[in-house]
């Protein structure tokens, strides 16, 4: 049967079946546990814990006191929890590549926390770590009009890091915004200042330069705490609705560089043969003259020296002379026609027969003998008219010639 069931309130035994443990009441009535004692239950279970007196028994004054010191043993350590707790909670840590900015209700703390553990009150201090070594890229692309009136699409990377921290975190409220408003004046200033060629070919290092320092001063004036370390442009483009006419133009230029390269290695090729041959044919040129100089100059004094023997015997010379010539003549000759005189008649002599004849003891023309020679002459003597003397020789009636 239930402890609140009709019959169940109170037997003569004294058994009571109140879960809350309220005893037996007065009157026998069974009501509602009485909200006063659990609170005081609850208050000796506490006090006991932090060091407090509980006392089982006694009036209701004493139970009253002894629930007031239990009462403050519980707030202290509560208290002491609570600081415990706080005090973990001011313990925090800086990476190596982070620098901290201390904010001491809402007034900057003059030293910037370096890499470590630190501690620091909390709710009273906040503490904003920033990243000063890392290097951040961000990237631009966007179409842009030049000071030829051209438009070019051009990409864009700007690389930086944090180099005040301070600055970065209190000065600006958005740095990455100002920092890409910045960038974007800047690389539209560089642009409309160049020309589309110049942009697109040599002028690509000149442009990232010039924008590098235009954002920097930027991010001087605008106290950002910002450091641009590099500015590339990726890439620079003509716009999509132009690009094949423009691709056109290209090739056209390199076709045009091409040819001129092709042009200029065939002039390095030619160039030193021609001046090879132009120093050589100098070179031939000069020996040509030194060896008819001295030709000349060698006939000359043998003429010189004809002239003195001339003068010493007139008659022996000429004929030395004439004999001399005649033996050069005849040796180059085949055939040989005399014209005789009296007559129509042209007296032919068959040398090349004789040539043969004597083949054996002439080995090429000019070797022939002193005796040879005076037998040719003595072959050729009755034909000539007049005596044998040269000067009754008129030399100009003798032809000669090669072949028939």
């Amino acid at each position: 049967m239930a402890w609140n069931e009709p019959g169940n309130n109170g037997n003569g035994n004294g058994n009571d079946n109140d879960p809350w443990g309220g005893g037996r009441r007065s009157g026998g009535d069974q009501g509602p546990p009485d909200i006063d004692e659990v609170i005081k239950n609850l208050t000796k279970k506490f006090g006991s814990l932090f060091g407090g007196s509980g006392r089982g028994s006694g009036n209701t004054g004493s139970a009253a006191g002894g629930g007031g010191g239990l009462t403050g043993g519980l707030i202290a350590g509560l208290a002491v929890a609570i600081v415990v707790i706080w005090g973990f909670m001011g313990i925090y840590q800086v990476a190596q590549a982070e620098r901290g900015v201390v904010l001491r209700f809402g007034k900057v703390v003059d030293a910037i926390v370096q890499p470590g553990l630190h501690w620091n009150p909390p709710l009273v201090d906040e503490v904003m770590r920033v990243n000063v070594e890392e290097l951040q890229t961000r990237s631009y692309r966007n179409d842009m009009l030049t000071t030829d009136e051209n438009i070019v699409n051009l990409a864009v990377t700007v690389q930086y890091r944090i180099s005040d921290p301070v600055k970065y975190v209190l000065r600006v409220q958005e740095p990455e915004r100002s920092l890409d408003n910045a960038a974007e004046s800047a690389i539209r200033h560089e642009v409309g200042g160049n020309e589309m060629n110049n942009i697109f070919t040599v002028g690509r290092d000149a442009i990232a330069n010039g924008v590098h320092d235009r954002l920097q001063d930027y991010m001087d004036v605008y106290n950002t705490g910002i450091l641009v370390s590099q500015v590339s442009v990726v890439d620079a483009q003509p716009p999509d609705e132009v690009r094949p006419a423009f691709d056109d133009v290209i090739r056209a230029r390199e076709d045009e560089a091409r040819v001129q390269n092709e042009a200029q290695q065939y002039a390095n090729r030619i160039v030193p043969v021609a001046r090879g041959e132009a120093q050589q044919a100098i070179e031939q040129a000069n020996a040509y003259q030194q060896e008819v100089v001295a030709m000349a100059e060698g006939d000359a004094s043998r003429f010189d020296q004809l002239l003195t023997e001339y003068l010493k015997a007139p008659q022996v010379t000429r004929q030395r002379l004439y004999i001399d010539s005649m033996q050069e003549v005849m040796t180059n000759s085949s055939k040989i026609l005399i014209d005789v005189e009296g007559g129509n008649n042209m007296l032919y002599l068959p040398l090349d027969q004789i040539m043969q004849q004597n083949s054996s003891a002439i080995g090429r023309s000019g070797d022939l003998s002193r005796s040879e020679i005076q037998d040719l002459a003595n072959e050729l003597a009755p034909y000539l008219s007049g005596p044998s003397d040269s000067n009754s020789v008129d030399r100009s009636r003798i032809a000669t010639g090669r072949g028939r």
